[in-house]
């Protein structure tokens, strides 16, 4: 990355619950070795983590933030909309610290629900069997649901149009983070129906470019082609709109190492933070060696 790139630089965390505990460690070893960014844009899982990102305080929040939410899930009698707004209760860092003056641009990337057809279903009684059927809808990669009745958002603490403020912080975080088929509790913003990002956007890198940034880090939890949402129609590519994209991957599915979407061992969840900041390591030397 040129000197010039670095001071438009944005750093984007991709959806992925509890396996974002490796984008988590990737940010952490970039936090370690000073690379500080001007924007960090979170999605779903990762907006915790990047809260803290943003204060340069990601690895003094650790995998012990993980391990909690995976140790109250196995409880047996805690959803996973409890466990959401509890982690933001209970780990977010101070909001005078995100929304200071001198804070880098924070982002949270959320669906936004655009027809009142759809609010009545992603709000209500319907939601669970909505969000099942828009899983079997990725699996053919039809988006048509989404085309007709969600928009990407972008709340942002730096911009006037879906400002994020210390009043909406944990509607929004919770809203990027509610996926219809397993997150019971309706999410609002201002009073206006919002559901997970990952329906419209999985890691907002190419959002960052649109929002004037020249060279994104996109971090993304799984290994293979990292998509823009979860139908697999369009994918982030190493260029785009003349903007640099740099994509860090986990080498296997964290999956293999014992963490899955919303099921995770302790030392599944070390092991992958662990192999986070491997790759976080990794991608330094190979800029270094630029």
């Amino acid at each position: 990355m040129s000197r010039d790139n670095q001071k438009k630089l944005a750093i984007a965390c991709s959806s992925g619950s509890f396996k974002g505990a490796f984008a988590h460690g990737v940010v952490s070893a970039l936090e370690v070795a000073k690379i500080r960014a001007d924007a960090y844009a979170a999605a779903s899982s990762s907006v915790i983590p990047l809260a803290w990102a943003t204060i340069n305080k990601a690895s003094e929040l650790g995998v012990d933030y993980w391990i909690t939410g995976s140790q109250l899930i196995r409880q047996g009698n805690i959803g996973m909309s409890e466990i959401s707004l509890g982690g933001i209760t209970g780990f977010s860092p101070p909001k005078e610290q995100i929304f200071a003056v001198e804070t880098p641009e924070f982002c949270i990337a959320t669906s936004a629900v655009i027809s009142q057809a759809a609010a009545n279903e992603t709000q209500g009684e319907k939601a669970r069997r909505l969000g099942r059927r828009l899983l079997v809808s990725a699996g053919k990669k039809d988006r048509s649901w989404v085309d007709e009745n969600l928009q990407v958002a972008l709340f942002s603490n730096k911009r006037s149009e879906l400002h994020l403020n210390a009043d909406n912080f944990a509607e929004v975080a919770y809203a990027s983070s509610r996926m219809l088929h397993g997150w019971d509790i309706p999410a609002w913003i201002d009073g206006k129906p919002y559901i997970d990002a990952s329906y419209t956007c999985l890691c907002p890198a190419m959002e960052m470019v649109d929002a004037g940034y020249h060279e994104v880090i996109a971090i993304s939890n799984e290994p293979g082609t990292l998509y823009r949402d979860m139908f697999q129609l369009e994918a982030i590519s190493d260029n785009y709109k003349g903007a640099n994209i740099h994509t860090i991957q986990p080498d296997v599915d964290p999956k293999e190492l014992g963490v899955d979407f919303t099921d995770a061992t302790v030392e599944g969840l070390v092991a992958v933070y662990r192999h986070g900041e491997e790759k976080g390591k990794e991608f330094i030397a190979g800029v270094m060696d630029c």
